[in-house]
């Protein structure tokens, strides 16, 4: 999906599920989620979703589906209903990925602390 190298988040959780996918297959499709998850940016926010801390957990199933778990920056956030449909749509456009379901959860909550460095200056949040 992208030539450039993708910096993996140490606080993302990126497990894979799939004991009969070759390790190169996970590895691409895990690279190429990540993209696809850096595409999606919220409405109000004028940096990705991935940078901002949203994404808490990725898994890569055995049938080759995908499982996200992802929170908002508040329960009040007025793209709570299009944010997970972004991110299913973003994944499931991944090649090799048969299916994607994303879960809104609330804990951890978020907070700015998630945010990388990369966020922080898109926003000016220094």
């Amino acid at each position: 999906m992208t030539d450039d190298p993708i910096r993996k988040r140490e606080d993302v959780d990126i497990a894979s599920n799939a004991p009969s996918l070759p390790e190169a297959e996970i590895t691409r499709m895990t690279d190429d989620i990540v993209a696809a998850l850096k595409t999606v940016y919220d409405p109000e926010i004028p940096a990705d979703i991935y940078e901002l801390g949203l994404i808490y957990k990725v898994d890569i199933e055995d049938d080759r589906s995908v499982k996200v778990d992802m929170t908002l920056t508040t329960p009040n956030c007025p793209s709570a209903a299009e944010l997970p449909m972004m991110v299913e749509n973003a994944v499931a456009s991944v090649p090799g990925v048969s299916s994607a379901k994303c879960s809104v959860v609330w804990d951890p909550p978020w907070d700015q602390s998630r945010m990388s460095d990369e966020a922080r200056l898109v926003l000016n949040m220094w």
